[in-house]
């Protein structure tokens, strides 16, 4: 007589592990994809907000606090000067001197130069305008180098015993009747050219992640979900424009690990997964960073944005180390075209890095922006010995 075997209905206790395995992988990547949705739809909304502001002609440009250090007729004039013109984007918060000030500006003084150091930092002043003597060096270079460490601009009254250079002519900015000298020339100091290369970001960014991010994004999930166990973005805080901080997002390179906040990728990192690898090589894990665009976080080009902690070691031993933050970082830059991105092991590569970013920001221009992306583009497709 045939043997007959009875059916189980209830399945293996192996099958189930699988099944709840992928269920939980599934759900994992409906929360992120979920959230990066919601950040884009916030994107979106600020888009819209923008585009009504130019519809109605509302000022684009926030509204930058100024403080002034020293006394004087011209800083008389620029008090009055910005005073009338908070609606052009200037609000005067204080004056700061070592002495009594008669005359207008006296009931506006807050205290004496070191003070206006610590109002600055407290109150988030956007520019400090010197108005003290030639004859006060030592003074002089030593807030202009405060500043520059805290991501302050840094305007200079020219005067006959003036000691700081000043830019080229054309790039004096009048108030009033006073000619205020600039450490550096800002093309992106501009309404117009902030105004454009904007345009350029929202238009980019949004073009790749239709195009390319919309069917990429699935395929390369998937890849990292498989290199390892863990979340597929790693979202790191890093600082934006104005010392800002923001959350970086990045494909998952790595094997979750303790030390992906505090230590950079080195040469045949054993941190990083195969897959990881691939994506890092050929800039690939920055993609989720489109979305930091839109969210008008950062900018297609621009200087990189550093982890925090490579922030603190490096802004005390690197002369104008956070000039950087006068732009909004960037996807790729300047820096990263010319061989100097990755690992910065030594303080004289992360200086050449800031000597180039500097440079950016000093030489801005749209040619010069579409440049660097199509470079960007092309090293994907060379061996680049520092790509890790």
């Amino acid at each position: 007589m045939d043997r007959v075997e009875k059916f189980d209905p209830r399945p293996n206790s192996a099958s189930t592990a699988a099944s709840n395995a992928r269920r939980a992988s599934r759900s994992d990547l409906n929360q992120e994809l979920a959230s990066l949705l919601r950040s884009s739809r916030q994107s979106l909304q600020n888009v819209q907000t923008g585009l009504n502001r130019v519809l109605t002609l509302e000022p684009l440009t926030m509204v930058k606090d100024l403080i002034i250090v020293g006394e004087g007729p011209a800083a008389e004039e620029i008090y009055q000067y910005c005073a009338d013109q908070t609606v052009r984007g200037y609000r005067f918060r204080g004056i700061f001197n070592d002495t009594p000030i008669n005359g207008t500006l006296g009931p506006q003084r807050l205290g004496d130069v070191e003070a206006a150091k610590v109002f600055a930092v407290q109150n988030r002043i956007d520019i400090v305008y010197c108005a003290l003597p030639g004859t006060r060096k030592q003074d002089i270079t030593e807030l202009m180098e405060f500043c520059e460490r805290n991501t302050i601009r840094f305007r200079v009254i020219p005067s006959m015993d003036s000691f700081i250079p000043v830019v080229q002519t054309t790039d004096l900015t009048f108030h009033g009747a006073v000619p205020v000298s600039r450490l550096r020339r800002e093309p992106l100091d501009r309404w117009s050219s902030r105004i454009l290369k904007r345009a350029f970001d929202i238009v980019f960014s949004f073009a790749v992640i239709v195009c390319v991010f919309s069917w990429l994004f699935p395929i390369l999930a998937l890849l990292v979900k498989l290199s390892s166990p863990g979340p597929v973005f790693f979202k790191q805080t890093r600082l934006g424009e104005g010392k800002r901080k923001f959350s970086c997002y990045k494909f998952r390179s790595m094997r979750m690990n303790k030390e992906a906040d505090s230590k950079q990728a080195t040469k045949n990192d054993p941190r990083v997964t195969r897959v990881g690898a691939f994506l890092r090589k050929s800039n690939l894990d920055e993609m989720p960073q489109f979305f930091n665009v839109l969210l008008g976080q950062m900018s297609v080009v621009g200087p990189r944005p550093h982890p925090l902690k490579l922030n603190d070691q490096f802004r005390d031993i690197i002369d104008k180390y956070m000039v950087r933050h006068f732009v909004r970082p960037g996807i790729t830059g300047w820096a990263q075209v010319n061989g100097f991105r990755g690992e910065t092991r030594t303080p004289e590569l992360m200086e050449k890095r800031v000597d180039l970013d500097i440079w950016y920001l000093e030489n801005w221009s749209f040619l010069l922006d579409l440049k660097i992306v199509v470079k960007t583009v092309t090293n994907m497709f060379k061996k680049d010995e520092m790509a890790y």
